[in-house]
Protein backbone atom coordinates (compact mmCIF):
# COMPACT_ATOMS: atom_id res chain seq x y z
CA UNK A 1 0.00 0.00 0.00
CA UNK A 2 2.58 2.79 0.75
CA UNK A 3 4.75 1.67 -2.55
CA UNK A 4 1.66 2.52 -4.48
CA UNK A 5 0.75 5.77 -2.59
CA UNK A 6 4.47 6.95 -3.46
CA UNK A 7 3.62 6.16 -6.90
CA UNK A 8 0.35 7.45 -7.19
CA UNK A 9 2.22 10.91 -5.73
CA UNK A 10 4.75 11.06 -8.42
CA UNK A 11 2.35 10.37 -10.76
CA UNK A 12 -0.08 13.52 -9.69
CA UNK A 13 2.86 15.96 -9.32
CA UNK A 14 3.70 15.16 -12.97
CA UNK A 15 0.14 14.56 -14.58
CA UNK A 16 -1.39 17.79 -12.75
CA UNK A 17 1.62 20.15 -13.29
CA UNK A 18 0.11 21.56 -16.64
CA UNK A 19 -3.23 22.23 -14.26
CA UNK A 20 -1.70 23.29 -12.15
CA UNK A 21 0.14 25.90 -14.45
CA UNK A 22 -3.51 27.30 -16.07
CA UNK A 23 -4.74 27.73 -12.81
CA UNK A 24 -1.88 30.59 -11.76
CA UNK A 25 -2.19 31.66 -15.44
CA UNK A 26 -6.17 32.17 -14.83
CA UNK A 27 -6.22 33.63 -11.56
CA UNK A 28 -3.45 36.29 -12.93
CA UNK A 29 -5.79 37.02 -15.64
CA UNK A 30 -8.90 37.46 -13.16
CA UNK A 31 -6.58 40.14 -10.71
CA UNK A 32 -5.89 41.58 -14.16
CA UNK A 33 -9.66 41.84 -15.10
CA UNK A 34 -9.14 40.04 -17.90
CA UNK A 35 -11.28 36.36 -18.95
CA UNK A 36 -7.75 34.40 -19.19
CA UNK A 37 -8.04 31.11 -20.90
CA UNK A 38 -8.74 27.61 -19.59
CA UNK A 39 -6.94 26.29 -16.68
CA UNK A 40 -6.99 23.13 -19.16
CA UNK A 41 -5.63 24.96 -21.90
CA UNK A 42 -1.76 24.10 -21.23
CA UNK A 43 -2.79 19.95 -21.81
CA UNK A 44 -4.08 20.98 -25.28
CA UNK A 45 -1.07 22.73 -25.63
CA UNK A 46 0.94 19.95 -25.35
CA UNK A 47 -1.15 17.53 -27.11
CA UNK A 48 -1.25 19.93 -30.11
CA UNK A 49 2.73 19.94 -29.86
CA UNK A 50 3.43 16.21 -29.07
CA UNK A 51 1.13 15.95 -32.66
CA UNK A 52 3.85 18.42 -34.80
CA UNK A 53 6.58 17.41 -36.33
CA UNK A 54 10.01 18.01 -34.55
CA UNK A 55 11.99 20.22 -36.45
CA UNK A 56 15.77 20.38 -35.85
CA UNK A 57 18.15 23.06 -36.85
CA UNK A 58 20.63 21.71 -39.84
CA UNK A 59 24.00 22.31 -37.50
CA UNK A 60 22.52 20.90 -34.77
CA UNK A 61 23.70 17.44 -33.47
CA UNK A 62 21.98 14.60 -31.63
CA UNK A 63 22.46 16.71 -27.66
CA UNK A 64 19.83 19.20 -29.82
CA UNK A 65 17.38 16.08 -29.95
CA UNK A 66 18.42 14.50 -26.25
CA UNK A 67 18.49 17.31 -24.24
CA UNK A 68 14.91 17.68 -23.76
CA UNK A 69 14.02 13.92 -23.20
CA UNK A 70 16.93 14.39 -20.57
CA UNK A 71 15.48 17.02 -19.36
CA UNK A 72 12.05 15.72 -18.53
CA UNK A 73 13.52 12.06 -17.28
CA UNK A 74 15.52 14.26 -14.26
CA UNK A 75 12.42 16.37 -13.69
CA UNK A 76 10.13 13.56 -13.08
CA UNK A 77 12.96 11.71 -11.37
CA UNK A 78 12.76 14.91 -9.34
CA UNK A 79 9.17 14.79 -8.29
CA UNK A 80 9.29 11.27 -6.79
CA UNK A 81 11.75 12.65 -4.09
CA UNK A 82 8.98 15.01 -2.99
CA UNK A 83 6.44 13.86 0.22
CA UNK A 84 2.83 15.07 -0.92
CA UNK A 85 0.00 12.38 0.89
CA UNK A 86 1.79 11.15 3.40
CA UNK A 87 5.39 11.63 4.86
CA UNK A 88 7.42 9.38 2.57
CA UNK A 89 8.56 9.37 -1.08
CA UNK A 90 8.99 7.13 -3.88
CA UNK A 91 13.04 7.88 -4.15
CA UNK A 92 13.25 9.26 -0.23
CA UNK A 93 16.84 8.11 0.94
CA UNK A 94 19.49 9.42 3.35
CA UNK A 95 20.47 13.05 2.28
CA UNK A 96 18.29 12.96 -1.01
CA UNK A 97 17.08 16.52 -0.51
CA UNK A 98 21.08 17.18 -1.94
CA UNK A 99 20.46 14.53 -4.88
CA UNK A 100 16.78 16.92 -5.42
CA UNK A 101 18.83 19.87 -5.66
CA UNK A 102 21.35 18.41 -8.35
CA UNK A 103 18.57 16.66 -10.21
CA UNK A 104 17.16 20.58 -10.91
CA UNK A 105 20.72 21.43 -11.89
CA UNK A 106 21.25 18.61 -13.94
CA UNK A 107 18.02 19.63 -16.14
CA UNK A 108 19.10 23.27 -16.28
CA UNK A 109 22.48 22.17 -17.54
CA UNK A 110 20.54 19.84 -20.54
CA UNK A 111 18.68 22.85 -21.18
CA UNK A 112 21.30 25.20 -21.89
CA UNK A 113 23.59 22.21 -23.75
CA UNK A 114 20.08 21.92 -26.09
CA UNK A 115 19.85 25.69 -26.44
CA UNK A 116 23.44 26.02 -27.47
CA UNK A 117 24.03 22.90 -29.24
CA UNK A 118 21.01 24.96 -31.72
CA UNK A 119 23.63 27.23 -32.70
CA UNK A 120 20.88 30.29 -32.45
CA UNK A 121 21.84 33.70 -31.17
CA UNK A 122 19.17 34.12 -28.52
CA UNK A 123 19.52 30.45 -27.33
CA UNK A 124 23.14 31.14 -26.35
CA UNK A 125 22.26 34.44 -24.84
CA UNK A 126 19.32 32.42 -23.00
CA UNK A 127 22.08 29.77 -22.30
CA UNK A 128 24.42 32.72 -20.30
CA UNK A 129 21.49 34.00 -18.32
CA UNK A 130 20.11 30.61 -16.87
CA UNK A 131 23.62 29.42 -15.64
CA UNK A 132 24.14 33.14 -13.93
CA UNK A 133 21.01 32.64 -12.43
CA UNK A 134 21.13 28.50 -11.39
CA UNK A 135 24.30 29.68 -10.28
CA UNK A 136 23.51 32.10 -8.08
CA UNK A 137 20.09 30.14 -6.84
CA UNK A 138 22.27 26.57 -6.12
CA UNK A 139 23.66 28.11 -3.07
CA UNK A 140 20.62 29.50 -1.07
CA UNK A 141 18.54 26.28 -2.17
CA UNK A 142 21.17 24.17 -0.36
CA UNK A 143 22.01 26.08 2.35
CA UNK A 144 18.13 26.51 3.14
CA UNK A 145 17.58 22.77 2.72
CA UNK A 146 20.64 22.08 5.06
CA UNK A 147 19.18 24.26 7.32
CA UNK A 148 15.98 22.49 8.49
CA UNK A 149 17.51 19.53 7.80
CA UNK A 150 20.23 20.15 10.47
CA UNK A 151 17.06 21.23 13.27
CA UNK A 152 14.97 17.90 12.67
CA UNK A 153 18.29 16.29 12.94
CA UNK A 154 17.79 13.95 10.24
CA UNK A 155 18.64 14.10 6.44
CA UNK A 156 15.90 12.93 4.27
CA UNK A 157 12.93 14.90 3.40
CA UNK A 158 10.46 12.55 4.23
CA UNK A 159 12.27 12.00 7.92
CA UNK A 160 11.28 16.37 7.69
CA UNK A 161 8.03 16.30 6.94
CA UNK A 162 7.74 13.34 9.55
CA UNK A 163 9.41 15.65 12.58
CA UNK A 164 7.69 18.89 11.25
CA UNK A 165 3.82 16.98 11.63
CA UNK A 166 4.69 16.24 15.47
CA UNK A 167 5.74 20.06 16.03
CA UNK A 168 3.00 22.89 16.64
CA UNK A 169 2.89 25.31 14.09
CA UNK A 170 2.96 28.56 16.42
CA UNK A 171 6.15 26.78 17.78
CA UNK A 172 8.21 26.73 15.02
CA UNK A 173 12.02 28.49 15.24
CA UNK A 174 13.26 31.67 13.09
CA UNK A 175 15.05 29.05 11.37
CA UNK A 176 12.10 27.91 9.46
CA UNK A 177 10.78 31.26 8.47
CA UNK A 178 14.51 32.06 7.22
CA UNK A 179 14.22 28.62 5.01
CA UNK A 180 10.88 28.99 3.95
CA UNK A 181 11.49 32.93 2.74
CA UNK A 182 14.66 31.63 1.00
CA UNK A 183 13.11 28.62 -0.56
CA UNK A 184 10.42 31.30 -1.79
CA UNK A 185 12.59 33.03 -4.11
CA UNK A 186 14.74 30.60 -4.99
CA UNK A 187 11.48 28.61 -6.27
CA UNK A 188 10.71 32.02 -8.13
CA UNK A 189 14.36 31.91 -9.89
CA UNK A 190 14.41 28.27 -10.76
CA UNK A 191 10.60 28.17 -12.15
CA UNK A 192 11.61 31.44 -14.74
CA UNK A 193 8.80 33.33 -12.70
CA UNK A 194 8.50 37.50 -12.45
CA UNK A 195 10.51 38.95 -11.30
CA UNK A 196 13.05 36.85 -12.14
CA UNK A 197 11.87 36.13 -15.67
CA UNK A 198 8.13 36.14 -17.61
CA UNK A 199 7.39 33.01 -18.95
CA UNK A 200 4.86 34.83 -21.47
CA UNK A 201 7.64 37.40 -22.90
CA UNK A 202 8.20 37.98 -26.68
CA UNK A 203 10.86 40.17 -26.19
CA UNK A 204 14.19 38.00 -27.10
CA UNK A 205 16.15 40.70 -25.04
CA UNK A 206 14.35 40.31 -21.81
CA UNK A 207 13.69 36.45 -22.48
CA UNK A 208 16.04 33.45 -20.37
CA UNK A 209 13.57 30.60 -20.45
CA UNK A 210 11.90 31.31 -23.45
CA UNK A 211 15.02 32.15 -25.41
CA UNK A 212 16.52 28.65 -24.88
CA UNK A 213 13.66 27.27 -26.57
CA UNK A 214 12.93 29.00 -29.91
CA UNK A 215 14.80 26.58 -31.62
CA UNK A 216 12.72 23.83 -29.96
CA UNK A 217 9.54 22.60 -31.85
CA UNK A 218 6.93 19.86 -31.46
CA UNK A 219 6.99 16.53 -29.04
CA UNK A 220 10.67 18.10 -27.46
CA UNK A 221 8.99 21.46 -26.85
CA UNK A 222 6.34 19.69 -25.49
CA UNK A 223 8.63 17.72 -23.17
CA UNK A 224 10.32 21.17 -22.54
CA UNK A 225 7.32 22.88 -21.57
CA UNK A 226 6.04 20.03 -19.05
CA UNK A 227 9.27 19.78 -17.17
CA UNK A 228 9.06 23.37 -16.97
CA UNK A 229 4.96 22.71 -15.71
CA UNK A 230 6.38 20.08 -13.44
CA UNK A 231 9.15 21.65 -12.29
CA UNK A 232 7.08 24.75 -10.72
CA UNK A 233 4.70 21.67 -8.89
CA UNK A 234 8.15 20.43 -7.38
CA UNK A 235 8.42 23.46 -6.11
CA UNK A 236 5.20 24.47 -4.73
CA UNK A 237 4.92 20.78 -2.98
CA UNK A 238 8.54 20.93 -1.71
CA UNK A 239 7.56 24.62 0.16
CA UNK A 240 4.06 22.47 1.63
CA UNK A 241 5.85 19.19 2.18
CA UNK A 242 8.88 20.96 4.52
CA UNK A 243 6.78 23.94 6.07
CA UNK A 244 2.85 23.06 6.18
CA UNK A 245 2.68 19.29 6.19
CA UNK A 246 -0.27 19.17 8.51
CA UNK A 247 -3.42 17.34 6.66
CA UNK A 248 -1.10 14.64 5.03
CA UNK A 249 -2.61 11.16 5.96
CA UNK A 250 -1.35 9.58 8.87
CA UNK A 251 -2.89 5.90 8.11
CA UNK A 252 -3.82 4.22 4.94
CA UNK A 253 -7.42 4.77 5.14
CA UNK A 254 -9.69 6.06 2.41
CA UNK A 255 -10.86 8.87 4.86
CA UNK A 256 -7.46 9.79 5.77
CA UNK A 257 -6.29 10.06 2.07
CA UNK A 258 -9.37 11.97 0.94
CA UNK A 259 -8.85 14.14 3.66
CA UNK A 260 -4.90 14.40 2.56
CA UNK A 261 -5.49 15.38 -1.06
CA UNK A 262 -8.60 17.78 -0.26
CA UNK A 263 -5.94 19.65 2.05
CA UNK A 264 -3.29 19.29 -0.29
CA UNK A 265 -5.48 20.80 -2.91
CA UNK A 266 -6.44 24.26 -0.96
CA UNK A 267 -2.86 24.84 0.16
CA UNK A 268 -1.51 24.25 -3.85
CA UNK A 269 -4.69 27.39 -4.90
CA UNK A 270 -3.70 29.49 -1.87
CA UNK A 271 0.35 29.38 -3.15
CA UNK A 272 -1.02 29.32 -6.64
CA UNK A 273 -2.91 32.81 -5.68
CA UNK A 274 0.10 34.05 -3.66
CA UNK A 275 1.91 33.88 -6.82
CA UNK A 276 -0.33 35.14 -8.75
CA UNK A 277 -0.96 38.10 -6.98
CA UNK A 278 3.38 38.44 -6.31
CA UNK A 279 3.25 38.48 -10.37
CA UNK A 280 0.22 40.89 -11.06
CA UNK A 281 2.29 43.38 -8.85
CA UNK A 282 5.64 43.86 -9.42
CA UNK A 283 7.54 44.13 -12.58
CA UNK A 284 9.97 42.10 -14.34
CA UNK A 285 13.74 42.80 -12.80
CA UNK A 286 16.38 43.69 -15.33
CA UNK A 287 19.03 41.65 -15.34
CA UNK A 288 21.26 43.34 -13.62
CA UNK A 289 18.98 43.36 -10.82
CA UNK A 290 18.56 39.35 -10.48
CA UNK A 291 21.93 39.04 -8.66
CA UNK A 292 20.71 41.42 -6.25
CA UNK A 293 17.40 39.56 -5.94
CA UNK A 294 19.28 35.98 -5.48
CA UNK A 295 21.55 37.75 -3.05
CA UNK A 296 18.62 38.16 -0.75
CA UNK A 297 17.89 34.75 -0.50
CA UNK A 298 21.40 33.36 -0.14
CA UNK A 299 21.21 36.16 3.04
CA UNK A 300 18.51 34.75 4.23
CA UNK A 301 19.72 31.33 3.77
CA UNK A 302 22.86 31.34 5.88
CA UNK A 303 20.90 33.27 8.49
CA UNK A 304 18.96 30.43 9.01
CA UNK A 305 22.07 27.89 8.85
CA UNK A 306 23.77 30.17 11.57
CA UNK A 307 19.98 30.30 13.81
CA UNK A 308 20.95 26.31 13.96
CA UNK A 309 23.71 26.95 15.85
CA UNK A 310 22.40 29.77 18.06
CA UNK A 311 19.10 26.74 19.01
CA UNK A 312 21.74 24.55 19.93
Amino acid sequence: MKLLLDIVQAVLLVALAPLVRGIVSRIKARIQNRQGASVWRPYSELRKLFAKEDLVPPTASFVFRLSPVLLFAVTVAAAAFIPVLHASALLGTMGDFILLAYLLAFGRFFLMLGAMDGGGAFGGMGASREALVSTLAEAPLLLALTAVAVVARIATLAGIVQWTLQQDFFRLSAVHALAVAALALVAIAETGRIPVDNPTTHLELTMIHESMVLEHSGPSLALIEWASAIKLNVMIALLIALFAPWGMATAFTAAGLAIAIAVYALKVAALAVVLAVVESSVAKLRMYMVPDFLGVACALSILAVVFTAVMR
